[in-house]
């Protein structure tokens, strides 16, 4: 029987699951192949279940499912595989989320550009977190919503029918022909939502991308357990937690590095967090500046994450547009924010500026007295009156130890929120939770950001909240260690590659606390012609991250992240970070992150060969 041979295999691979595969926020990046993700880990993942082989070497073997653990990892993609297997689907239409609302919400993005009715049913309860008013008021999704009983027959409906039910086992369901999106939720672990039926295939890339940019797959530790309570077992004693006395001691850690008077709030991932943000203020806007334009203002050449989310938020509101904020290159970020803060008092609108210090992928920091006088300035609408103070929302993940939020810091007169990607140096790349705090001038934003992040069950996991307890208090020498190494390196790289542009901060600013562990690198080109130039240097780029990678393949990765806990980490901004950034605003330069933890010798010894090869 199908079923049995299934749930047998799947036993097995949890007997010998490799532990990359629960601990890591990146698996196997020496063999990442982008435009095969997933499908590449699937197919030979697949051979092993033909072959009935689930040896640890050969699980260790397939290469990575997604190039960063937000996106979905292998745990999710066997659990989704599993799951489709069971229920006669194809892999892709079985979807995993750590939140228990973010399905429900995806469907209904997709619908309101379709101009599609949704109609929600729902077999117990709904999700704790489901606020139906604030989605439809604030979110814009419009939908109707009815209770019924397990098994009663569900009629026809022109439009999308949606189906929870609460299960305490993730497994084979009855779907029935009227039902389009069949979503199981587990309180502890998260959901799984299954789209049931060819008419309903392109709501899948759809509802990736709000699993991409706006939450995340459920995370590897409840994968397992799913998984384990799928073949018989029970939840592990890991999910008994002490998530109060965890969060606690999370608590005073960022206070301790924010110097910030409000407490954070604790998200699964850096995104989920920037979601919350920006959901919570445009619900503020709504109630205390009815009626009035939105301005999210956003670098157009920013984090692709950060970029693409904002702008997926506007596309959403009637009242919210993106005004681009010019930041690197030749670009100065305060005259830029000068430039549009003033246009949008001119428009009556509600400015929110997203921004980060250091920027990226150029690391450069604008000059803070110069920043605190251009937000702090009182301007005039079109009809002079005071035009509505900006929020100025800090991304601070390169350097989140720099204290902007304390009482006497910089931005001190500047309604501020910081928030920070734990994936980084908060948890060391061991898990992807992120924080925010606010100053005391915002201090009464946070409740409609927190609002936000429960309304979306993007909090962080009890585990995510252990792993930030275990690795917080010992950040800020982290920093100070990664920094150094940094230093050293940019050093030897002037020193033996004088032609090449390093972007890094100057020893001025690392006094001042600027110390990030993140570098640009622009190597030297030749050619004739601008387009010459561009393709040896982008030729050039790729060979020297290919020597490294091959040369020190257990410390050198190929990989977008920093702050982690050992290693070197090398990517191009523009073929990943800057995914869904417009081709004119990308930077075809290589971006280095550095670790507290590397033998900084031998990647030395490896730089100079390459420099004699070119």
């Amino acid at each position: 029987m199908k079923e049995n041979k299934v749930l047998d295999y799947i036993k097995d691979v949890l007997e010998n699951v490799p532990a990359d595969w629960v601990k890591l926020t990146t698996h196997r990046l020496d063999i990442y192949n982008e435009e095969l993700a997933k499908t590449e880990f699937l197919e030979q993942f697949e051979n092993l279940y033909e072959a009935n082989n689930s040896t640890r070497e050969a699980l260790a073997a397939l290469p990575t499912a997604f190039d960063y653990i937000r996106l979905g990892h292998p745990l999710s993609t066997v659990l989704e595989w599993a799951l489709a297997e069971l229920n006669d689907l194809k892999a892709e239409n079985v979807i995993s989320f750590s939140s228990k609302t973010a399905p429900v919400l995806a469907v209904l993005r997709k619908n309101l550009f379709d101009r599609k009715k949704t109609r929600i049913f729902y077999t117990d309860k709904l999700p704790d977190s489901f606020d139906a008013e604030t989605v439809k008021r604030v979110y814009g999704y419009d939908f109707d919503l009815q209770q019924v009983r397990e098994g009663e027959e569900i009629p026809e409906f022109d439009g999308s029918t949606v189906l929870i039910s609460h299960r305490e086992n993730f497994g084979k369901v009855k779907l029935d022909k009227n039902i389009d999106f069949f979503i199981s939720i587990h309180d502890r672990l998260g959901s799984v939502l299954l789209v049931n039926g060819e008419q309903n295939e392109d709501y899948i890339k759809e509802i990736q991308h709000v699993r991409r940019r706006e939450t995340i797959a459920m995370t590897p530790a409840n994968c397992y357990a799913a998984l384990k309570k799928m073949t018989g077992g029970s939840l592990s004693d890991h999910q008994i937690s002490n998530r109060e006395a965890d969060k606690t001691s999370v608590l005073n850690s960022i206070k301790e590095v924010t110097a910030a008077d409000t407490d954070a709030l604790l998200a699964s991932s850096g995104l989920s967090m920037q979601y919350a943000i920006m959901m919570g203020l445009i619900d503020d806007a709504l109630e205390n500046h009815s009626g009035k334009d939105i301005r999210i203002i956003v670098p157009p050449n920013c984090y692709g994450g950060t970029n693409d989310q904002a702008r997926r938020v506007a596309a959403c509101v009637d009242n919210v547009e993106i005004m681009d904020l010019l930041v690197d290159r030749d670009n100065d970020m305060v005259e830029s924010i000068d430039q549009v803060l003033e246009q949008a008092a001119k428009e009556d609108a509600v400015p929110y500026i997203i921004a980060e210090i250091p920027t990226n992928p150029r690391v450069e920091v604008p000059d803070l007295e110069k920043l605190r006088s251009v937000l702090s300035a009182r301007r005039q609408t079109a009809k002079g009156e005071a035009a509505i103070e900006p929020v100025f929302i800090l991304d601070q993940t390169f350097c989140p130890n720099v204290q902007f939020l304390s009482e006497d810091g910089i931005l001190s007169s500047v309604k501020t929120i910081s928030y920070v990607s734990g994936s980084k140096f908060p948890s060391g790349g061991k898990c992807t939770a992120g924080y925010c705090v606010a100053n005391r001038k915002a201090a009464g934003l946070m409740e409609k950001i927190e609002k936000h992040l429960i309304l979306c069950d993007n909090e962080a996991t009890d585990l995510q909240v252990e792993i930030l307890a275990e690795q917080l208090p010992s950040m800020n020498q982290r920093i100070k260690d990664a920094y150094r190494n940094t230093r050293e390196f940019v050093n030897f790289i002037k020193e033996t590659l004088p032609e090449a542009k390093i972007n890094f901060v100057s020893e001025d600013l690392a006094e001042q606390g600027f110390t990030p562990s993140v570098f640009s690198l622009d190597l030297p080109t030749k050619g004739e012609t601008a387009e010459e130039k561009e393709t040896y240097k982008r030729a050039l780029n790729q060979k020297l991250i290919n020597m490294m990678i091959t040369q020190i393949p257990e410390e050198s990765k190929y990989c977008v992240s920093y702050g982690q806990l050992k290693g070197c980490y090398w990517t191009i901004p523009a073929t990943s970070t800057q995914g869904t950034t417009k081709e004119s605003d990308k930077d075809y330069i290589a971006r280095v992150s550095v670790s507290p933890d590397l033998d900084l010798e031998r990647h030395k010894k490896v730089f100079r060969a390459f420099v004699e090869q070119i």
